[in-house]
């Protein structure tokens, strides 16, 4: 006699006819049959470095700008002040030439991970940042070297924000997916507390051990991310349209953590073959069909809006120039200021994982976007109106009110925009096209990071703190954006945010849409076939 199955068994005359999915069940206990695994953790965590390599080099740049052998070597003596100083074309060509390699390696890095897969693309492009790390520590006395080196780490880290979002999309459960995304997000943000505190605790050095102590460092993230990426599954849905099911089938069940023939696992082989057939039932695809295949014009350009609102946020504008910022309110060390900065961006960002869990995706972007908006107006209008340019000192009050609305700033972008865009992002587009839509959407990230991060210094120079306005403008379009055109994607697999977005959706009402709602004359032939049998078993 054979015994009771687990929920997670099931047999072939179970299944729906066509589907391989159980007949019976919803689509929701599949779903909550997956569990939160140590194998999918570690993949987020390991993947997510990634991230935390762009974020030390980010804020580690900052912190360079003021230490004395840096300006020693790589700055321009002023006469009249008796220091080292930066240029504002020399400080933007240093800071920008890295969101420049990355906006380079963006573009071709779908083209890598759809050739060497997503977990050796990942490993490969670490050894970029290897490369420009050795360029920027062998530089003794020109800028330009340094800033080549940046360009060259760039590539790497502008790869790996395609790569990594993409594997962590395609491999994690549903039910944990936005929390494993937005651990890029986080690790981001760890990178730059990081290369904050080791900035804090070696500026005070008179050698070069100032500045290539913590550049150095960034070898020995990349390695960790290189050698450890492999040791992970490769993402399941490259490998199943390579043609290795039993590999993609494995991965899914282990990560997780369910049995092979479980049947969250025959769904989830059951929508990327479904998905795999259609696509292969048209024509050879090329690029240019992220422009002009069904419904791709309007994810493409959401999804390059999207990118290049979480620049536009201004969030990079305390990260790149904080600790120059600062210095101007009147600081005596503007790396403690960097330092409070980095924290609560770490600190809130934490909360951000509750958010993606708990919180629908547009919500969340529009109430942070709304929040940062609020934030800017202030900034702007004390800075400009309340702060004495001359000797802040004077005006004690409006530079606490500057540091404090700057950390609510980051606050909000922390718990919204910076983790959830790459959430979005990577949930946006169909397998088919997923690798060269999220290149050219993350390339518009880095290209506005770049404008950002060179003519900075050329607008502060000219406006000041009216700079905010702008940045204000921006999230108050943003909110709108995200209003009319973004779908609630929270908790849906990624087969069905596709289905969603062909059979048009309204985003404003698509958090209350089910599979159900689907009229019979726009369902699949597949589902009606499956719909008809049953309905027939249950005539007498």
């Amino acid at each position: 006699m054979a015994g009771p199955r687990s929920l997670h068994e099931t047999t072939d005359d179970e299944h729906s006819p066509k589907s391989g999915t159980p007949a019976n069940v919803s689509a929701a206990s599949l779903a909550a049959e997956q569990r939160i695994t140590g194998l999918a953790i570690l993949l987020g965590a390991v993947a997510s470095i990634g991230g935390f390599m762009f974020g030390y080099v980010s804020g580690q740049i900052s912190g360079f700008f003021d230490m004395e052998d840096y300006g020693r070597r790589f700055g321009e003596f002023n006469v009249l002040t008796g220091k080292y100083d930066f240029s504002a074309p020399r400080q933007g060509a240093i800071v920008g030439l890295l969101p420049a390699g990355c906006l380079f390696g963006s573009l071709i890095a779908g083209r890598i991970a759809d050739t060497l897969g997503r977990r050796m693309a990942i490993s490969v492009t670490a050894v970029f940042c290897c490369v420009g790390n050795i360029i920027e520590i062998s530089s003794s006395s020109s800028w330009a070297q340094f800033a080549v080196g940046r360009l060259v780490t760039g590539f790497g880290i502008g790869a790996l924000s395609v790569a990594v979002p993409m594997y962590q999309s395609e491999s994690a459960p549903a039910k944990i997916r936005g929390v494993l995304i937005s651990c890029y997000q986080l690790f981001i943000t760890l990178g730059i507390w990081v290369a904050e505190m080791i900035n804090y605790g070696t500026h005070t050095m008179s050698n070069s051990g100032s500045w290539r102590i913590p550049n150095g460092l960034s070898f020995l993230w990349s390695l960790i991310l290189g050698v450890g990426i492999l040791f992970l599954p490769e993402s399941p849905r490259f490998a199943y349209r390579v043609g290795r099911e039993e590999e993609a089938r494995r991965s899914i069940a282990r990560l997780a953590g369910l049995d092979e023939r479980a049947a969250s696992v025959n769904q989830q082989i059951d929508e990327i073959k479904a998905k795999l057939d259609e696509e292969r039932a048209g024509a050879q695809t090329s690029w240019y069909e992220i422009f002009t295949g069904p419904r791709m014009l309007y994810r493409t350009l959401l999804g390059i809006t999207l990118q290049a609102g979480q620049q536009l946020t201004g969030a990079n504008f305390f990260f790149y120039y904080g600790t120059t910022i600062f210095r101007a309110t009147g600081l005596s060390d503007s790396y403690v200021t960097q330092i409070i900065l980095g924290s609560v961006n770490v600190g809130c960002t934490f909360g951000g994982l509750y958010i993606v869990k708990k919180c629908g995706r547009r919500n969340a972007l529009m109430g942070g976007a709304l929040w940062m908006m609020v934030c800017f107006f202030v900034y702007s209008f004390v800075g400009r109106f309340k702060l004495d340019p001359v000797n802040p000192a004077n005006t004690p009050t409006a530079g606490n009110v500057l540091i404090v609305f700057s950390c609510l700033f980051i606050a909000a972008f922390a718990t919204t925009w910076g983790p959830l865009v790459w959430v979005v992002t990577a949930e946006l587009y169909p397998a088919k096209y997923r690798a060269p839509a999220m290149a050219i959407a993350t390339a518009s990230n880095w290209l506005w990071n770049f404008l950002m991060s060179f003519f900075t210094r050329f607008i502060t120079d000219s406006i000041g703190y009216l700079y905010g306005l702008v940045f204000a403008g921006c999230c108050a379009a943003l909110v709108l954006i995200v209003f009319f055109f973004l779908v609630e994607s929270k908790d849906r697999s990624l087969e069905e945010i596709d289905t969603m977005y062909m059979l048009h959706v309204n985003p404003i009402t698509s958090a209350k849409w089910s599979e159900d709602m689907v009229p019979s004359s726009s369902a699949s032939d597949e589902k009606q076939t499956a719909h008809m049998e049953k309905s027939d078993k249950q005539i007498p």
